[in-house]
């Protein structure tokens, strides 16, 4: 393989790959970034064996050249210095040479480097996905609907289903759910796809959907193929690849109550805002529970203590609060995370009792919502 390369065009495909490089991988190959060389152009690839991320770089892009090719040919190169080293190079383009028993000699301006390459016939084969179950979606929406999901997810590894995001998708509507039992968010979108298409019982891990979607540009469409244990999202020249979790994943449909004996409609903002000062306090204690107290039909509390610090109590004029007087204790942090990925004014709060889940969602769209359980508190 013999090539030079603009930098900038370089950099930017590895940085795009190098989000699926994990440093604790049990196949020494897999520590590194594979390089194709063909007369179509260069294609990066690398992987963790969950996800995989190629991303390809044409020969030109308009008028201006990008890739000078001399020789065809793979080798793959250690990340941790490829990365670090195409970074610092002196000069805008690169020249890549790989001599015997893949020895590549970097060189650019005045400085020349020499990487002991690995054989790219033991990299592994990434899979062929039939695309008879394929979808577009707009990439801004599929960002979206990460961005108001994924934080939800469980961070313990003992419940692996849990550690995903779940994805339906009926009759051109497609669904995310994502719950570590404690709190659970939903989102759903309209998008454009063949009208028998069903998808159903897809959980992707939340550590792919938020590479993806440091990837996904606004304007691009994003097509997804799916299979029973792999899903691709195609965009331009890059292409992700990841495995879809085994296991069923729970039933929370009916842990969402759809009538309710206490509702507010509040200000977003306003409210935000006053969580975030109860949540200082509330921090402290390691606990971060919150308190909100109905005072009357346009009032609420907002309360949170610390034995050393003290107390912050602030009252919040609301635009409509109706039904049983409530007094009710929430993990503040699980609420600072919904409000800020609720792009709407005005929030609706529903509320079934001191221990009943707690339902937020945008007061015109209910399109979104979250929930939260409540403490258990002696005041």
């Amino acid at each position: 393989m013999k090539l030079s390369i603009r930098k900038d065009a370089l950099n930017e495909a590895i940085s795009h790959v190098s989000k699926a490089i994990s440093s604790r991988t049990a196949i020494p190959i897999l520590s590194g970034i594979k390089l194709d060389a063909a007369s179509t152009g260069l294609t990066l690839t690398a992987s963790d064996t969950d996800i995989s991320i190629q991303s390809f770089i044409s020969l030109s892009k308009g008028e201006q050249t990008l890739i000078t090719l001399d020789k065809e040919g793979s080798v793959v190169l250690p990340a941790k210095f490829f990365v670090e080293i195409v970074k610092k190079l002196p000069s805008e383009y690169v020249e890549l040479e790989v001599f015997d028993q893949f020895r590549t000699l970097i060189r650019s301006g005045s400085a020349e480097i020499e990487l002991v390459g690995l054989d790219p016939e033991e990299y592994p084969i990434l899979p062929r996905l039939e695309e008879d179950k394929m979808f577009t979606i707009n990439g801004q929406v599929l960002k979206a609907m990460i961005r108001q999901t994924v934080f939800s997810v469980s961070n313990n590894e003992s419940t692996p289903i849990l550690t995903g995001v779940l994805w339906n998708l009926n009759e051109g509507r497609l669904k995310f759910v994502a719950t570590d039992r404690h709190r659970l968010a939903s989102t759903e979108a309209d998008i454009d796809t063949a009208a028998d298409l069903k998808l159903e019982h897809l959980v992707i891990a939340g550590k792919t959907l938020n590479e993806l979607s440091k990837i996904v540009a606004d304007d691009v469409m994003v097509d997804i193929v799916a299979t029973d244990n792999q899903i691709l999202f195609k965009m331009d020249a890059i292409m992700l690849y990841s495995r879809i979790l085994d296991g069923t994943y729970p039933d929370t449909s009916k842990i969402i109550s759809q009538s309710y004996k206490t509702e507010l409609v509040v200000q977003t903002d306003r409210l935000t805002d006053a969580i975030d000062r109860a949540y200082l306090l509330s921090r402290e204690e390691k606990t971060n529970i919150v308190k909100l107290v109905t005072i009357d039909s346009g009032t609420i509390e907002i309360s949170s203590s610390s034995s050393e610090l003290g107390k912050v109590t602030e009252q919040l004029e609301v635009k409509r609060l109706d039904g049983d007087d409530l007094k009710i204790s929430f993990n503040s942090k699980y609420m600072l995370d919904a409000l800020k990925v609720i792009d709407s004014d005005h929030i609706h709060i529903g509320f079934t009792g001191m221990m009943s889940p707690i339902i937020i969602r945008p007061e015109e769209d209910q399109s979104m919502l979250h929930l939260i359980l409540p403490y258990r508190t002696t005041t």
